[in-house]
């Protein structure tokens, strides 16, 4: 069955604001009313908005952490098992398991783990790559909103409801209310 001529589906409702105080008093009172399916567009950061969407301590330390501690112990073990298990040589009466010789790859590896984990901790965690992104596609349709902040209310939140959303955002004083199509 051909789609041609289909309406895309809404991706959600889009404000536009002066300031970044009526973009927070936006994001609060849409907290407030239940939604939390929203996302905030700003010229720069600003750390009163990400607390205000209600963004929380991001797991990639954790990640990295884990990253280091399984690269540490691999490039370890596997000193081990080539100077012990695998291949074991007495040089000069050294004990098999010579550790303070295992110690510089030990940490090149922890190093090693920690980055590959941040990496992809950073893309996994974030959803990237995201080649496209409807939001971005729509505030550079019109360059006069460059320097401008922007609250979505979006469509898969389970309490959306195209209307009240709109509603919401005028009640804020919104320069202009918007549909978010895909």
């Amino acid at each position: 069955m051909s789609h041609h001529g289909a309406k895309p589906a809404l991706h959600g409702v889009m404000g536009e604001f002066y300031t970044p105080q009526e973009l927070i008093d936006a994001i609060e009172e849409a907290r407030a009313a239940g939604y939390t399916k929203i996302d905030a567009f700003t010229p720069y950061p600003i750390e009163e908005v990400w607390e205000a969407i209600g963004h929380h301590k991001s797991p990639v330390p954790l990640v990295v952490l884990l990253g280091g501690t399984f690269g540490g112990l691999f490039g370890f073990f596997l000193q081990y098992w080539v100077a012990v298990i695998e291949y074991p040589l007495n040089i000069g009466g050294r004990p098999f398991n010579s550790w303070p010789a295992f110690i510089p790859v030990t940490f090149e590896c922890t190093i090693l783990g920690a980055v590959l984990a941040a990496v992809a901790g950073v893309f996994i965690l974030n959803g990237l790559p995201e080649p496209y992104h409807r939001s971005s596609t729509w505030r550079a349709s019109q360059p006069r909103r460059a320097n401008r902040y922007f609250l979505c209310i979006e469509a898969r939140d389970p309490k959306f409801d195209r209307d009240a959303a709109r509603e919401l955002l005028s009640k804020f004083h919104a320069i202009e209310v918007s549909d978010v199509e895909p």
